[in-house]
């Protein structure tokens, strides 16, 4: 009697503990870490952009010889071949319809055809171009979109968590994740004004002018170049920061060219050994090498070996830092510089002119 009252218990508990088991084609929510509730609104934010334009066959210099053309028999403009290509885009303003994108996305192109998330497609306009950047501004004539809000790239740390969001290979749209590797990423002779935020989540053709976003879902870069011997990932990828980005389209939107304010100085980047001259903890700094003449600079007093650490209280990490602190502020805007003279921390502060 006792043996069978034990078998019928353990029938139970059996019973009981199968039922409490989860299904295999249902698994537990809330126990396993996702950021598929981010990506779903982030995603319909993110564009594929196709383009269509031409451009010309050849670009040798014997092309541009006049005797060479006449020699030859040649026509004075080389001829030209039509192309398409695919890139990615973001949605920043819902009501206007602008979306931000690589500028090499659009170069030449004559035809530009936004796809959305959702499935539609529309022919965009082009609202202006930044070489300097590698940020263009286009617009589509849509409703019911969804924009993308933008956070703070200067807030960015190396070692934070990023997704990017493109359209790889135009195998329509990607999502893939990482972390920020580098900051301030200069002196790659890939872009006029460098500042790039390297990372090593998977950017590949396609993915330029995309998405590059932290964990809650804001804008922190526009994907927009990589470092792959044969044409893919290798795990470095650049992106330009969301904060460049945005001042440039503010200007494109306004002037539908970018306006870029100018100092009147040439410099190089300080050594270690003209920090520790001028009492400076490291070599983050513009070393004034040259003052062009009735240039704001000269005006404000500025001289030849003064060392540039800061503009508006930003602190100035090299030259080329400085170039683009100074390139992507309006002509006219005055401005706070800080620099070091014979050990002395200085502030002096003067009018941007034009580039």
């Amino acid at each position: 009697m006792a043996a069978t009252r034990i078998l019928a218990l353990f029938v139970l508990v059996l019973i009981a503990g199968l039922a409490a088991r989860p299904s295999a084609a249902e698994p537990p929510g809330g126990d396993v870490p996702t950021l598929a509730p981010m990506l779903k609104k982030v995603t319909p934010a993110v564009v594929n952009i196709a383009v269509r334009g031409r451009v010309a066959m050849s670009d040798n210099p014997l092309w541009r010889d006049p005797f060479f053309r006449r020699f030859f028999e040649l026509p004075d403009e080389p001829p030209e071949r039509e192309f398409r290509a695919a890139g990615s885009g973001v949605i920043v303003d819902a009501k206007n319809g602008y979306v931000l994108t690589s500028n090499h996305v659009v170069r030449n192109a004559e035809e530009v055809n936004v796809t959305l998330r959702d499935g539609r497609s529309f022919k965009a306009t082009l609202v202006g171009q930044d070489p300097g950047a590698d940020i263009a501004v286009i617009r589509i004539p849509a409703r019911r979109l969804t924009a993308l809000p933008m956070g703070d790239s200067d807030r960015l740390q190396v070692g934070d968590y990023v997704i990017a969001v493109g359209n790889p290979f135009g195998l329509g749209q990607t999502v893939t994740s990482g972390i920020v590797s580098a900051l301030g990423r200069t002196g790659l002779g890939i872009r006029g004004y460098e500042n790039f935020i390297q990372t090593d989540a998977p950017i590949n053709p396609g993915n330029s002018g995309g998405a590059l976003v932290d964990l809650r879902g804001r804008l922190v870069g526009i994907n927009t170049a990589i470092v792959g011997p044969a044409g893919g990932n290798i795990g470095i990828g650049f992106a330009v920061p969301v904060n460049m980005a945005r001042n440039v389209m503010q200007q494109l939107v306004r002037y539908g060219e970018v306006r870029r304010g100018r100092l009147g100085v040439k410099v190089r980047d300080l050594t270690p050994e003209e920090a520790k001259a001028q009492g400076l903890e490291s070599s983050w700094g513009a070393v004034v090498a040259s003052i062009l003449p009735d240039s704001p600079a000269s005006r404000a007093g500025l001289r030849a070996e003064d060392v540039i650490i800061a503009v508006d209280g930003a602190r100035v990490r090299s030259a080329a830092d400085l170039r683009n602190k100074i390139g992507l502020r309006d002509p006219g805007e005055q401005v706070s510089v800080g620099f070091m003279r014979e050990g002395r921390k200085q502030t002096v502060a003067l009018v941007l002119g034009q580039q």
